[in-house]
């Protein structure tokens, strides 16, 4: 199985793989059909966009060779079949057969298919979270008030019911027909919603459709920062923003997700040259449209997030198969 470096760990990063490596996973009896579904909805490698607003069917068919840096949206994912690992910050999370991966705002992480092969590939479902929809299922699923949860990381790890597998397949099964998927993909997605607010994560799930949660006020603040990311920020800016002072916000910022806001708008940044790069744009130019000055100060940070100085990266990946 292809992994992540050693080196590219740190103690943090290995003290969180452990703790879910104790985990029992015992698989969902209907991750197989699920995991069919994905496959007859993945014609090759990629991310592929089903009839139903949020739904994507992703498949992997070997492990990655470098981690992929992107902007994960809100988001439910289940693995179907293969294993991956995400990074956030310093954390990482290892996610297989009939676990799911829950991103309650927007958030820049790496991954790294780490199983996967042409006969028994990668195969992942994953539904954006809309959180308009969740807040209009709280008040029908807990009337009395959603329990009371510990603040902690936009990320969890969790292992997906039978009845979570099961919505799944059968929103996946609604998506090869125009028809179905149009008058009743909605209500599949709401039963999948419905499920998720009811299991034990159900908590930190009602934190996304609440206006008033820290979780919502921070995402407004990176709401702004993904649309703003070339501009200057003031953290005083971004308080006001989220109704909260800046002391508080930089809290709950590095909480939810483990870095500060200064952190959080670099690599921004920098996957947004990256891409500019891999589109024929120079170093130069790219580093100075998302926001740098200075061109040693970007090609200094460019290097210690992806590994390699900017016009080295670009090279590799161009010779990199795709």
């Amino acid at each position: 199985m292809a992994r992540i470096r050693q080196g590219d760990r740190n103690p943090g990063m290995l003290a969180a793989m452990n703790e879910q490596a104790s985990l029992s996973t015992p698989v969902a009896p209907g991750i197989a059909r699920l995991a069919g579904l994905l496959a007859a909805h993945t014609p090759g490698d990629g991310s592929f966009a089903l009839p139903v607003p949020g739904l994507y069917a992703i498949r992997a068919s070997r492990p990655s060779a470098e981690l992929v840096h992107d902007l994960q949206k809100a988001s439910l994912c289940i693995v179907a079949q293969g294993a991956k690992t995400v990074l956030l910050g310093s954390e990482a999370y290892d996610y297989d057969a009939s676990r799911m991966l829950i991103f309650s705002v927007d958030l820049p992480v790496s991954a790294q298919v780490t199983q996967a092969s042409p006969s028994s590939p990668y195969l992942c479902f994953r539904l954006d979270l809309d959180p308009q929809q969740v807040a209009a299922l709280l008040m029908k699923v807990y009337p009395d008030g959603a329990p009371p949860v510990r603040e902690g990381r936009a990320v969890y790890l969790a292992q997906a019911g039978e009845a979570i597998v099961d919505a799944a397949a059968r929103l996946l099964a609604l998506a090869a027909d125009p028809t179905d998927a149009s008058l009743l993909a909605p209500l599949a997605v709401e039963e999948i919603l419905v499920r998720l607010l009811r299991s034990p994560v159900g908590g930190r799930v009602a934190q996304i459709g609440r206006v008033d949660s820290n979780l919502q006020r921070i995402a407004r603040a990176l709401a702004w920062m993904r649309d703003n990311y070339a501009q200057p920020m003031r953290v005083e800016d971004l308080a006001e923003r989220a109704s909260m002072s800046p002391s508080t916000l930089h809290q709950h910022f590095k909480s939810l997700t483990s870095m500060s806001p200064l952190q959080f708008q670099k690599v921004l940044r920098l996957q947004e040259a990256r891409r500019l790069m891999a589109g024929g744009l120079a170093a130069s130019t790219a580093g100075n449209r998302v926001g740098y000055v200075s061109a040693s100060q970007f090609s200094r940070e460019y290097a210690r997030l992806f590994g390699k100085a900017p016009s080295r990266d670009v090279g590799t990946r161009k010779a990199m198969p795709q």
